[in-house]
């Protein structure tokens, strides 16, 4: 009898790739993806460890789910709960301490070794735990993947972080850097496009630290895997995330300028814009620097748009040091930010760092860069009305008769459209903005197409 498998995943797009590839993997077991929590027979908490409180919320998801395994109990349908990801991999037995009833906790690491846990749990009856960072690449142990949720797919290219930012628990919940070879990433690449992906986004925690051994000897940049991946018959779009600035060369901004099926948008996060509190995160970078590689590419690729990361409120952070970010942010120019308040990780250096900044603080701030990075974003979108742009429409809308895509410049895109443009790329023309996306008609081109 077939089972089924829910799977929650929280933060970042190498967890939904995760999540994607843990239901590759149960899948030979009998396992079939289950659209909700009540009734499946194994629910898996994909966690993440970046978001302030993280462990707090996933013990409190805990909470509910206990309520329905115990109302199972005894059942012909028990249920599983399972803790996956970086909470799982940072807090390890102490998850079993506060959540007895939960069954498996394994990190990023370990989630090919699901078909082992499973069978250890049904053979030694008591919870199984694997937080090990394995010598084996897991990459090389999964299978195939699977059937793809629509045309556009993530691929895993690199993981893990040897940079050490002070506020960062990456490398602790990761591990170290490690390039997947670049066969496997080309095969699976040829997968994916295969069973319909338009568009596929290279996943990293340093995505463009990526050096894939080649079989013929030394190894890729991640700007010589762009080309070869724009060299896969119905591979039309290329997108890569998260960069790290130090990383960024030649051959990168490069492939920004020679390969148009490199999209014109990079998420580029700086943190700050204050030199100060950059040598404190341990950041490699400087804000000069940093804004000498946005020109180099912006160069290179003049209609490139940027997004970026942002943390206010840093441990010592100035009026001063905050204004510096505030002056970058306004000389360089984003579409898109994500921007948050300091929060200590356990563990992590910057937790025992003094000058603690108060909430309060904190708060004042965020909200004025959060102003500043809503109007560059309305600014840039206004831009956009009047222009033709090709949208891959990959979501129904919220009404009939209405598709939802993504820009080159990742904005959604609302265009009344049919059913059966859903997985295709299709020239619109952008008549309104919103805050948040665009709307747009088929535009003449498209329509003589037709």
């Amino acid at each position: 009898m077939r089972k089924s498998v829910h799977i929650k995943s929280y933060g970042c797009q190498m967890n939904v790739y995760d999540a994607s590839r843990m239901e590759d993997v149960l899948s030979p077991m009998g396992y079939d993806a289950a659209d909700a929590m009540e009734g499946a027979d194994l629910v898996i908490l994909n966690t993440c460890h970046i978001r302030e409180k993280a462990a707090e919320k996933v013990y409190s998801e805990l909470g509910r789910l206990r309520r329905e395994k115990a109302a199972r109990k005894g059942t012909d349908r028990p249920m599983r709960i399972a803790v996956g990801g970086c909470v799982a991999q940072a807090e390890g037995e102490e998850i079993l301490k506060r959540a007895p009833f939960v069954d498996l906790v394994f990190g990023p690491q370990t989630y090919h070794r699901l078909p082992l846990m499973l069978r250890q749990l049904e053979s030694r009856g008591r919870a199984v735990v694997d937080t090990e960072f394995p010598a084996d690449d897991k990459f090389d142990q999964l299978p195939p993947a699977g059937e793809l949720d629509g045309a556009s797919a993530f691929l895993t290219v690199q993981e893990g972080c040897d940079k050490f930012c002070t506020f960062c628990v990456v490398p602790y919940t990761r591990g170290a850097e490690f390039s997947r070879p670049v066969d496997p990433v080309l095969r699976e690449a040829r997968l994916l496009t295969g069973k319909g992906a338009r568009e596929i986004t290279l996943l990293g925690q340093n995505v463009n630290a990526y050096h894939g051994a080649h079989p013929e000897g030394g190894e890729w940049t991640l700007g010589r895997l762009i080309r070869a991946l724009a060299e896969i018959d119905g591979l039309e779009r290329i997108r890569y995330t998260t960069s790290y600035p130090a990383e960024v060369d030649e051959d990168l901004i490069a492939a920004h300028r020679d390969v148009p099926e490199l999209m014109p948008f990079l998420h580029l996060p700086v943190q700050s814009g204050s030199d100060k509190v950059l040598k404190a995160m341990n950041r490699r970078h400087t804000a000069g620097g940093y804004k000498d590689v946005v020109a180099r590419l912006r160069a290179a690729q003049p209609d490139l748009a940027l997004s970026s990361d942002f943390i206010v409120g840093f441990p010592g952070e100035t009026d001063r040091d905050f204004e510096d970010t505030m002056a970058l942010v306004r000389d360089v120019g984003f579409v898109q930010a994500y921007s948050f308040k300091y929060s200590p990780r356990p563990g992590t250096p910057a937790a025992d760092m003094g000058g603690q900044i108060p909430e309060d603080v904190k708060s004042a701030r965020l909200h004025e860069l959060q102003d500043e990075l809503n109007r560059q974003q309305i600014a840039f979108n206004e831009t956009c009305v009047g222009r033709e742009m090709p949208v891959l429409f990959d979501r129904p809308g919220g009404r009939e008769g209405q598709l939802v895509g993504r820009s080159p410049f990742m904005q959604a895109v609302h265009a009344e459209l049919s059913a059966g443009y859903l997985g295709e790329i299709v020239n619109v023309m952008i008549d309104r903005a919103k805050p948040n996306s665009l709307s747009a008609v088929v535009s003449s081109k498209q329509e003589a197409v037709a």
